[in-house]
C-alpha cells in the first residue's frame, strides 16, 4: 500500500454488504475515481463466508483506503453501519450503499459542507434538483412524503431525512448515542437527533437509482414502525416549541 493509504484520512466511506460478490467492484471503482478526497473505503460484511470479502480483498492492492471489515455486532445492516462507524478514522463519516443506487461525485462536495460546519450533510432526493429512478411505488410515496412533510411540518433542515447517504462529523457521531434497533433506521434518527440538538444540517440534490444487480434488503413492514418513532419524536418536538412560543408571547410585558 501507498503511503496516501497509511495516511489518517478525512473520510471514511461506510458500506455494508451482503453477499454483493463481484456486484461491487465497479461501485468500489466509481468511489476510487470520484473522491478527491483523502479517504478510507471500509466495506462492512457479517460473516467470513460473505462473497463480497474475496473481491474487496482482491482489490485492496490496488483501491488506497480499501478495507473490509468484519462486523462482530451482531447479524443486520444497521450493525453493519454501526460496526463500519466504530472502525473508521475520518473526521467525516459518509454511509453508502453496495448497490450502485447513490452518486459518487456528491462524496467532495458533502465533505466541503463538513469542513464549513455542517454535522450533517443529506444527499436529498426531494430538494430542487434531486430525483428518484426506480424502485417500488409505496416505499417512493412514503418516503416522499415522510421527508417533505418533516422538512416543512418539523423544521428538519432536509427534504430527505430517510436516505441513508449521507455525511456526519465525528463531533456530532461521537456526542451522539444511537438508539436504533435494526434496518436503515439510523439516517432518521441521526438527522433527527441532529435537528433537536441544534445541529446544522445541509443538503445536496441527488439522483438516487434503485439497484439493478442483487436484492434488496430493505423490509418495508418491518421497519415502518422504527421510521415513525423518529418521524413522530420531530413533530411532538416542533409542536413543543410552538407551544412554548405561544405562550411566552402570551404573557403580559414586565414594567
Amino acid at each position: 500500500m501507498s503511503d496516501a493509504g497509511r495516511e489518517t484520512p478525512e473520510l471514511s466511506i461506510v458500506i455494508p454488504v451482503y453477499n454483493e460478490g463481484e456486484a461491487v467492484e465497479p461501485v468500489l471503482r466509481a468511489l476510487d475515481a470520484a473522491v478527491g478526497t483523502r479517504r478510507e473505503i471500509l466495506v462492512v460484511w457479517d460473516f467470513d463466508a460473505d462473497t463480497t470479502r474475496p473481491v474487496v480483498e482482491r482489490l485492496a492492492s490496488s483501491i488506497v483506503g480499501l478495507r473490509g471489515v468484519r462486523n462482530d455486532l451482531g447479524r443486520g445492516v444497521l450493525n453493519a453501519m454501526k460496526a463500519g462507524v466504530a472502525a473508521s478514522r475520518g473526521d467525516y463519516v459518509v454511509v453508502s450503499m453496495a448497490d450502485g443506487s447513490d452518486e459518487p461525485a456528491l462524496i467532495d462536495r458533502m465533505v466541503a459542507l463538513g469542513r464549513d460546519g455542517a454535522d450533517v450533510v443529506a444527499a436529498s432526493r426531494y430538494m430542487r434538483g434531486g430525483r428518484q429512478v426506480g424502485g417500488p411505488l409505496l416505499k417512493r410515496l412514503v418516503s416522499r412524503t415522510a421527508g417533505l412533510t418533516l422538512h416543512w411540518l418539523a423544521g428538519v433542515a432536509t427534504h430527505d431525512a430517510t436516505n441513508n447517504f449521507k455525511l456526519y462529523s465525528r463531533r456530532f457521531l461521537d456526542a451522539t448515542t444511537i438508539e436504533s434497533r435494526g434496518g436503515f433506521e439510523l439516517a432518521i434518527e441521526l438527522t433527527v437527533k441532529a435537528t433537536l440538538g441544534g445541529r446544522r444540517i445541509a443538503e445536496l440534490p441527488t439522483t438516487w437509482r434503485d439497484r439493478t444487480a442483487g436484492a434488496s434488503r430493505f423490509r418495508f413492514r418491518t421497519w415502518l414502525p422504527r421510521y415513525l418513532r423518529w418521524y413522530l419524536a420531530a413533530l411532538r418536538a416542533r409542536l413543543s416549541r410552538l407551544a412554548r412560543g405561544s405562550r411566552s408571547a402570551g404573557r403580559p410585558a414586565p414594567r
